[in-house]
């Protein structure tokens, strides 16, 4: 079973693109770690900004919205809103279930629609991984779970690629760039 972050009374499709109403562009900002914060000082109720981000959405030009039935407004996101900060595994092989939880206490499971997605730094190479949590909102996995990943993760061959990655219900997402075999990198 997947979950994720549930939205009370406001489905995802609530948010359009031609939508008139102004901008409100409310005095929120959520940093690289997640952490909410109103006119620069941390919102510090863990519930305050669980319910901010049940009204959260993400454009397709990128930016990010609180929006409600009754107004809208823009909101500035550092990196991704969420940062998956625990994991949980059951089972084994391709029906292995890797459950991530969020730093809003949200479960989501890595499947075929909460994909594992790997990015590499331009300057320094380094993984930056996430997953899609829900309506185009990802979380950052952080680097004691992604470590975490890396442990657990299996080699797959493809003629002359290797890639190393981890499967959850029955899909295998790949944690790097596949190297080759011959090269050995």
């Amino acid at each position: 079973m997947t979950s994720s972050i549930p939205t009370p009374g406001l489905p995802s499709g609530l948010f359009r693109p031609d939508d008139l109403r102004p901008d409100q562009g409310y005095p929120i900002r959520i940093d690289r770690d997640g952490t909410w914060y109103y006119h620069g000082s941390p919102i510090r109720r863990l519930e305050l900004s669980r319910l901010f981000s049940t009204v959260l959405r993400r454009d397709e030009a990128g930016d990010y919205w609180l929006v409600t039935p009754a107004e809208r407004g823009r909101i500035q996101v550092d990196e991704v809103p969420f940062t998956a900060v625990g994991l949980t595994v059951s089972g084994e092989g391709a029906s292995q279930r890797l459950i991530f939880r969020t730093n809003l206490d949200a479960e989501v499971t890595a499947g075929p629609d909460h994909p594992i997605r790997v990015e590499e730094d331009d300057g320094t190479g380094e993984p930056r991984p996430y997953i899609l949590v829900r309506d185009n909102l990802e979380a950052r996995i952080t680097r004691a779970v992604f470590y975490d990943l890396v442990e657990r993760a299996e080699t797959r061959e493809d003629g002359e690629e290797v890639q190393v990655g981890i499967w959850s219900m029955g899909t295998f997402f790949p944690l790097g760039r596949p190297m080759n075999r011959a090269m050995g990198g």
